[in-house]
């Protein structure tokens, strides 16, 4: 990823569009606007477990083939087991479900496209294209909750790709795991980035009721023009505050997600976002400071270069200012809050504007005391 180190040198040396300018496209790196309209990476590097990278250069020949645009395709993925386990201690659940690997959305910061490089493929572009959908879920899941000894806790499903991405319109996948949630009784916490999540209103809705499950959108601008230049297929500012107030009317619990807040970028609109989405019916609201692990970090700054020249040293420095001057800091307690000055002020702002509006004064439990485990092969039904 040179070519991208010597970018940000050159941003930091002389800054705005001619360190933009120091991502050419002779670098092998950089990928045609033609081919990768409608995606916000505009790369699409070697995964890092690959034993060589590709790099596309004019030699003089002109011999360079004209490569077609990057469409999503989907293959199937057959995992033996669907519920992924975690003991992190920053987080608040220990169990979640990804019925797709990778995402449409594309959204250029997302922290998840290094798992991309564990199926041999770019965290770039391939993370956005090359799908990988998983129809077995609803039964898998089935036969997992029936083991013997299993505790019902809240799966939370949305927290690495997300499930109601555009092909879920097409797969159902989270449909089908939702009806044997609600079969079963069984807890859900699910964090989306798509208005399609007010389809399952009716299934979560009557879950609801038992106190079983609960939304978050996650929106992070209500700038139009910057969401589609930042995550270029979710749905809209507006169509994500439309689905709080649908699933907030269907009775479920709602709650906003501003993540990631970006310095400079989106964190002046932390006040204005918690104001529509209490308007809008939620009554809990949480943050999450850009995280740049891995391959995100020269994905983002790419990205950044090419939007905003202008704002990219300002940017960084601030990052790296809550990241202990790294682009990210994995320290448990520290990577989704960061430290320092500017995101204790992040922070504080967060916390004023969410007891202004009352957000948070009472935390949703779900319960797990109405869990009915399906029935074991070869068991036999109760007559009555």
């Amino acid at each position: 990823m040179e070519p991208i180190r010597q970018a940000d040198m050159a941003a930091f040396a002389g800054g705005g569009a001619a360190a933009a300018n120091a991502l050419v496209d002779d670098s092998g790196l950089r990928v045609g606007f033609d081919r990768r309209r409608g995606r916000a990476a505009g790369v699409n590097p070697s995964g890092r477990y690959e034993p060589l990278t590709r790099h596309v250069f004019d030699d003089g020949w002109n011999s360079l083939e004209e490569l077609p645009p990057f469409k999503t395709e989907v293959q199937v993925e057959k995992p033996r087991n669907i519920i992924t386990r975690n003991t992190s201690p920053d987080i608040s659940f220990d169990r979640s479900i990804n019925p797709y690997r990778g995402c449409e959305h594309g959204c250029v910061y997302c922290f998840a496209r290094p798992t991309h490089a564990f199926m041999g493929l770019s965290p770039g572009l391939d993370f956005e294209a090359k799908l990988f959908a998983k129809p077995d879920a609803a039964r898998l899941l089935e036969r997992e909750l029936a083991k013997p000894g299993y505790e019902p806790r809240t799966i939370a499903i949305g927290t690495n790709t997300d499930p109601y991405q555009p092909i879920e319109k097409q797969w159902r996948i989270m449909r089908e795991i939702l009806e044997v949630l609600e079969a079963h009784n069984h807890p859900v916490g699910i964090v989306t980035k798509s208005a399609l999540v007010t389809r399952d209103a009716d299934i979560l809705g009557r879950m609801a009721e038992k106190g079983l499950a609960k939304v978050a959108l996650s929106i992070t601008t209500l700038d139009r023009k910057l969401a589609r230049m930042m995550e270029p297929r979710a749905a809209t500012p507006p169509k994500r505050l439309e689905a709080l107030r649908t699933l907030a009317d269907a009775g479920v619990p709602v709650s906003v997600m501003i993540g990631p807040v970006i310095p400079a970028l989106n964190d002046q609109e932390i006040e204005r976002i918690l104001d529509s989405a209490e308007a809008a019916g939620a009554r809990e609201a949480g943050y999450i400071i850009l995280r740049l692990p891995l391959e995100v970090a020269p994905i983002f700054k790419d990205w950044l270069l090419r939007h905003y020249p202008d704002r990219y040293r300002h940017v960084i420095s601030l990052i790296r200012s809550m990241r202990g001057g790294k682009d990210y800091d994995a320290e448990w307690g520290k990577r989704m809050k960061g430290a320092g000055p500017y995101a204790w002020q992040i922070g504080r702002r967060f916390e004023i504007a969410a007891k202004r509006l009352e957000l948070n004064v009472e935390k949703r439990r779900l319960r797990t005391d109405l869990f009915k485990p399906p029935a074991q092969a070869g068991e036999q039904l109760m007559l009555l």
